[in-house]
């Protein structure tokens, strides 16, 4: 039989548990050749938090966890029997497998994001901010231009009644 990937959805906040305890349980039961994988696609994430640079980790689909497994009844009800999870995502009884193409997107999505961490807020053209450190500290702007990979803000802020554009990191702004 062909190894397929399955979501199957779990508590909020259980995922790593319900992957040490499915992955045990295959153990325990002799089913480890059945199940292969069990994923949490996350991404890494930075923020500044009083004023120093924190990198978290994020799970790309909270309360969801993807399982590479043969699909039998046994290796379904102890899935489906382990703790913290709720059920397998699929149309009536019979879970069903993710197409080949999302699998690999995912993964390939989780492997990028690992290499390069993503601010934790993201910016948009025309958005209105409040400068929250550095020299202009309380005022407010308009984003004139935003650029993701350097985590930099171009920022309108009116100074003595004038607009003047102003380079900013994206943890030196908050949204209005």
């Amino acid at each position: 039989m062909t190894k397929n990937w399955y979501v199957i959805h779990t508590q909020t906040g259980h995922e790593e548990r319900v992957k040490v305890t499915l992955e045990s349980r295959a153990q325990q039961f002799g089913q480890q050749e059945r199940i292969a994988q069990v994923l949490i696609p996350t991404e890494k994430v930075s923020e500044v938090k009083a004023g120093k640079k924190k990198i978290s980790t994020r799970k790309f689909f909270p309360g969801y966890v993807l399982v590479e497994m043969e699909l039998t009844d046994d290796t379904w009800y102890l899935v489906k029997n382990t703790p913290g999870v709720t059920g397998f995502i699929g149309s009536g009884k019979k879970p069903l497998p993710l197409k080949d193409s999302e699998v690999s997107s995912i993964i390939r999505q989780a492997e990028e994001k690992k290499e390069k961490p993503t601010p934790k807020v993201i910016y948009d053209k025309g958005e209105s901010v409040r400068v929250k450190e550095g020299p202009f500290v309380n005022f407010n702007g308009t984003i004139e231009e935003v650029n993701p990979n350097k985590g930099k803000l171009k920022v309108l802020v009116a100074i003595f009644g004038r607009t003047t554009p102003v380079e900013l990191e994206y943890w030196q702004v908050e949204k209005i």
